[in-house]
């Protein structure tokens, strides 16, 4: 007799996974519809983004292009996924600098119209040790048609401080936060 229990509470146990699994899956394709994003890098914090409609929203997510997406997609800075072209998710980061702005990338971090961003200084090695390339440092004019990205919420963000500015035909949409930790 109780092996027959056994047997039926692994089918309801393997039941109960099965449904939770096919909710979690619905609940992401739900939420990919939706325009729902969830952060989990340390670039933002963590939580669920939504797509807004606002150009002016300085929250975007785009695709690296080029070797840099390679890079970012081989060395794990962004996961596995459907949504761009090189089989990797798209980055979610803030613009810091627009059509016009004066950008100068240095040693200490990003300085935009004279202002320094904090925790923006590239570092020489990734978390793994892996070395990391800056954009050469000098003074740039923000061209049109192209952004700078940065994360100021941690200093070990992969963003224009490697990349360098990005076209905004890279951005597949603008985000806001719906609900962060």
């Amino acid at each position: 007799m109780l092996e027959k229990t056994d047997g039926r509470c692994s089918r309801i146990v393997a039941r109960l996974i099965g449904f939770s699994g096919t909710v979690l899956v619905v609940s992401c394709l739900i939420g990919a519809v939706l325009g729902v994003r969830v952060n989990t890098s340390y670039s933002l914090p963590m939580g669920l983004y939504i797509a807004t409609s606002d150009p002016a929203a300085a929250l975007i997510e785009f695709c690296p292009v080029g070797p840099l997406a390679r890079q970012s997609s081989e060395r794990g800075y962004r996961t596995p996924g459907i949504t761009c072209s090189d089989g990797a998710v798209p980055l979610l980061k803030p613009i810091v600098a627009r059509d016009g702005d004066h950008v100068e990338m240095t040693p200490v971090g990003i300085e935009v119209n004279g202002a320094l961003l904090p925790k923006t200084a590239p570092v020489a090695n990734d978390a793994l040790s892996r070395p990391l390339m800056p954009w050469p440092f000098g003074i740039y004019q923000v061209e049109p048609g192209t952004v700078w990205v940065a994360s100021t919420y941690h200093r070990g963000s992969y963003d224009s401080r490697y990349m360098g500015p990005i076209s905004v035909s890279q951005i597949r949409r603008r985000l806001k936060p719906l609900w962060i930790l």
